[in-house]
């Protein structure tokens, strides 16, 4: 990425002088007035400024720099801005530190020094938005409120990252509590559709006979209490995204007339005959078996292939490989901070349980827990029974002891190339990626019988 330096300078040789200092791999731009500079901080967002405090209508004095200063570090606080003082000016140098400049440089110009300070803060910019990026990628995503660390929920969120560019009607499945609303907003959030409206409508919560006008509005008159023209939450969204939630629960006399929304993209307000043409991206998303309810006849199929033109289905938390303890750490960090405990951390008989559990509500209840394991804590030690989290410890044991694991992975392999090789040991070795020698001394360690005969009495 090219770097950006921005000379702030009202005298046009001194301007020129340190331009010029610069190589080409620098792209560098000049102001030489408070409103131009400001024109080329908002157009070029670049990473250091060096700012001659200075500048017309005070070139005598500082007031203007100072001024200039103050909305650069409130436009752009990551850059990185350089003050150039005269040699005897050295309080306003400080002055301008205090108030957020990251270095000074005094007049007359030595091009070597001015290379030197300009390099420094260049490479600051640069390790400060390092971080930054390392940071927002440190739990696998970069999207806002997902935290994942396993295999299966990383393929979810880069998927959400392929889709969402594509004005594409998606689906997204999973059971309550799994975060299907905070994925629907990341499609929303990474698409062009970005600055528009976000609308949101959960199709459960809803009472049947207000759902339709909660939809698709209404105009005055048309039912009792109809006392103004309504937006429906379709309108609403109208250049933005319209999220469905709970779809699979939305009476079938509404799905005909979301069917046609769709095919249409027309809104039919209740008591109206005039369509309003809209322009939403749609998202849906349930905690149900769609195919099932096509199957019993309580969703219409031609509505399910309109909605899941892509499906994401959101896996469980019980089925994330060690995304629960890693959820669990980042929950006690962020609600620690909202409730003023921030030097809490898990104990090992915590740490052994949230492993352990199956978390049948997801992270909806892991948040729960947490945040009573914050209140309840005594010490700085958050423990299970904070968590109520009861489980066995000889299984948690079992569970975190990496070689039984391997053992019993391995026997199961071994088992199962003796099976599919109908108890060859040569191609029963081939198909482990082993001698045979090495086989036959697997199968007495684990005492698997090497015969269909021995091992089926």
């Amino acid at each position: 990425m090219t770097k950006q330096l921005l000379i702030v300078e009202d005298d046009p040789g001194l301007q020129s002088q340190m331009r010029w200092c610069f190589s080409s791999d620098l792209e560098v731009a000049v102001a030489n007035d408070r409103e131009s500079a400001l024109a080329a901080v908002r157009r070029l967002e670049p990473d250091v400024i060096t700012l001659d405090l200075g500048l017309p209508p005070d070139p005598g004095g500082a007031s203007e720099g100072f001024a200039l200063l103050e909305d650069i570090l409130r436009l752009s606080p990551q850059t990185k801005v350089i003050v150039v003082t005269g040699r005897e000016d050295k309080e306003n140098a400080v002055k301008a530190i205090g108030m957020g400049a990251s270095d000074f440089y005094q007049k007359p110009l030595d091009a070597d020094i001015l290379i030197f300070v300009v390099n420094r803060a260049l490479r600051l910019a640069e390790l400060e938005r390092d971080n930054r990026e390392l940071s927002r990628h440190r739990n696998g995503t970069n999207i806002k409120g997902i935290v994942a660390a396993s295999p299966q929920m990383l393929t979810v969120c880069r998927t959400i990252e392929k889709v969402a560019p594509a004005d594409i009607t998606t689906l997204i499945t999973g059971e309550t509590g799994t975060g299907k609303e905070l994925l629907a907003q990341a499609l929303h959030d990474l698409s062009h559709r970005a600055d528009k409206p976000f609308a949101a409508i959960n199709c459960a919560a809803i009472p049947e006979n207000l759902l339709e006008s909660e939809l698709f509005g209404y105009e005055k008159g048309a039912f009792t209490g109809a006392t103004q023209n309504k937006k429906g939450k379709i309108e609403t969204a109208n250049g933005g995204t319209l999220f469905l939630d709970e779809i699979g629960d939305m009476p079938m006399a509404l799905q005909a007339k979301l069917l046609r929304f769709l095919q249409e993209r027309t809104v039919d307000r209740v008591g109206s005959v005039k369509p309003i043409p809209v322009d939403v991206r749609v998202v849906c998303a349930t905690h149900r078996d769609v195919q099932q309810l096509v199957s019993s006849g309580d969703f219409r199929e031609d509505l399910y292939y309109r909605v899941s033109e892509v499906t994401l289905e959101v896996p469980a938390l019980r089925d994330r490989d060690g995304d629960a303890i890693v959820i669990a750490q980042s929950l006690l960090k962020s609600l620690g901070r909202q409730m003023d405990r921030t030097q809490l951390s898990f104990a090992d008989d915590a740490v052994k349980a949230i492993s352990a559990y199956s978390w049948p509500g997801n992270v909806r209840e892991m948040i729960n827990k947490v945040k009573r394991s914050i209140i309840m804590a005594d010490g700085k030690r958050v423990t299970a029974n904070d968590l109520e989290l009861d489980c066995d410890q000889s299984f948690t044991d079992t569970l975190l002891n990496l070689r039984q694991v391997r053992e019993v992975a391995e026997k199961q392999a071994i088992v199962q190339a003796l099976q599919t090789s109908n108890y060859n040991m040569a191609h029963a070795s081939r198909l482990l990626g082993v001698t045979r020698p090495t086989l036959y001394n697997l199968t007495d360690k684990y005492r698997i019988e090497t015969s269909p005969e021995a091992s089926s009495i």
